[in-house]
């Protein structure tokens, strides 16, 4: 039984891998077809329940809580592999349901996570539809569409970007509306979702964004001090490290040319203020904006174009036999499948189709 309440027909379970033990979602016939729902950063599988739900019959939702989030067997991300160990968890969960050929969902970093699985297993995957997703080159410290890092040692990037007042927050399991910058049910409410709206199940996703792992070498993980503006370079531990385009670069190549190409469904929101060409997370931005001091200049260290990078990889990746459809909601933030779920299902389910 899961500790936050699942929605009807949605089953808590646990999954005992070779690699950790993993808490899994599921709904639907044992035998549907397997639809694999990979979560984002602060969150977990629980975000992708309404979705699971709306699945036609013939379908298997299955939607792990990822290393470091939820209810999964609280072990170390070495961020050092860029989502190496995600990906190998995904693997062994994959194996251990005895799964084929599947579908698969991303949202936010789970949505660059899904690239990466798509490049260690495209043999089998079916579909993949791609929320909001990171850019493929990672969060903070990059410029141009090639993903060009700022400077050689990454700074801007990984678990020293983090708010630190956030994740105390996060560790103490904070539900109140005291700080706009740094209270957890804000943060969600501001820049999850397109404001006013807000969710049905506001308390049940809030304790999905609380149930991340927090701490020095989980998240945000470590830091290394740098001459570089904004002097803090990436760590080797934890989510926010694994994050950075230090140690992701050579995957782009890796998904541009694998094979077979499954088919993308790319979704975004109009309003999205997290994965932007103006990310109000991306200290690029907040430099440019003012709000943090010392700022290089456009030159320099501009504001990462991140839908820019996804769109000419994804470009990459039709050029070299793949396909992919892009997918703007309008009037939507981060979240389009929580905020219009009946819109996202028509796009999805053609996907599946």
């Amino acid at each position: 039984m899961s500790v936050i309440p699942t929605l009807p027909g949605v089953h808590s379970t646990f999954v005992d891998t070779p690699r950790l033990r993993q808490h899994v979602l599921t709904s639907g016939p044992e035998n549907g077809v397997p639809v694999l729902f990979i979560h984002g950063n602060a969150s977990s599988a629980a975000f992708w329940e309404e979705v699971m739900t709306k699945l036609p019959a013939g379908y298997r939702a299955i939607a792990p809580d990822l290393r470091g989030y939820g209810e999964t067997e609280d072990k170390l991300i070495d961020a050092t592999r860029g989502f190496g160990d995600w990906i190998d968890d995904l693997l062994a969960l994959k194996a251990a349901l005895k799964i084929n050929r599947y579908h698969i969902a991303g949202h936010s970093l789970g949505g660059a996570i899904a690239m990466w699985l798509i490049a260690a297993d495209a043999n089998h995957i079916r579909s993949a539809t791609l929320v909001a997703p990171g850019s493929p080159y990672g969060f903070g410290g990059t410029k141009g569409l090639d993903g060009k890092p700022c400077n050689p040692d990454f700074a801007g990037s990984g678990g020293g970007i983090v708010n630190a007042a956030f994740t105390q927050r996060m560790a103490k399991g904070d539900r109140s509306l005291d700080d706009p910058q740094s209270a957890p049910r804000v943060v969600m409410n501001s820049f999850y979702f397109k404001p006013p709206f807000k969710a049905w199940r506001e308390e049940d996703l809030l304790s999905s964004m609380l149930s991340e792992k927090i701490g020095p070498d989980k998240y945000p993980g470590d830091l290394t001090p740098s001459p570089n503006w904004p002097h803090v370079a990436p760590g080797g531990k934890g989510p926010a490290n694994a994050l950075s385009p230090k140690y992701l670069g050579e995957s782009v190549q890796r998904f541009i040319t694998c094979a077979p190409k499954p088919p993308i469904l790319w979704v975004r929101g109009s309003h999205d203020q997290i994965v932007a060409d103006m990310s109000l997370f991306c200290l690029g931005t907040l430099g440019k904006l003012g709000v943090v001091p010392g700022w290089p200049g456009d030159d320099a260290y501009p504001p990462q174009p991140m839908v820019g990078q996804t769109r000419a990889v994804l470009e990459q990746y039709a050029s070299h036999g793949g396909a992919f459809n892009e997918v703007i909601m309008t009037d939507t933030g981060h979240s389009p499948f929580i905020e219009q779920p009946d819109a996202f299902m028509k796009h999805f389910l053609a996907r599946l189709a």
